[in-house]
């Protein structure tokens, strides 16, 4: 298996603060689907960050391959319309529970 840190980055830095209605919905779009993800394996923990430079989310996928952690970010409601942007970084190793 391969580990990813993903890194969800907003339209703007104040996003988290002055989301529109339908930003909003679209986000609790995108937290169910992760959330469907934690429960069914491939996502190990997700959330978002408090950054003074602006905030973004984090995930960290347990996949294996790039391949198949690009397939699921492409089907995250965010990225679906356009509103965020993802970082795939690969981590070589991971140490967990």
């Amino acid at each position: 298996m391969a580990y990813f840190l993903l890194r969800l980055n907003p339209p703007r830095p104040t996003f988290q603060q002055d989301m529109s209605e339908a930003e909003r919905q679209v986000m609790i779009e995108h937290v169910a689907y992760w959330t469907g993800q934690v429960e069914n394996g491939p996502m190990l923990i997700f959330g978002p960050v408090v950054d003074p430079n602006g905030g973004w989310g984090v995930g960290i996928l347990e996949v294996e391959d790039e391949q198949a952690a690009r397939r699921l970010t492409l089907d995250d409601p965010v990225i679906k319309a356009g509103t965020h942007t993802v970082d795939i970084l690969a981590m070589p190793r991971l140490i967990k529970k």
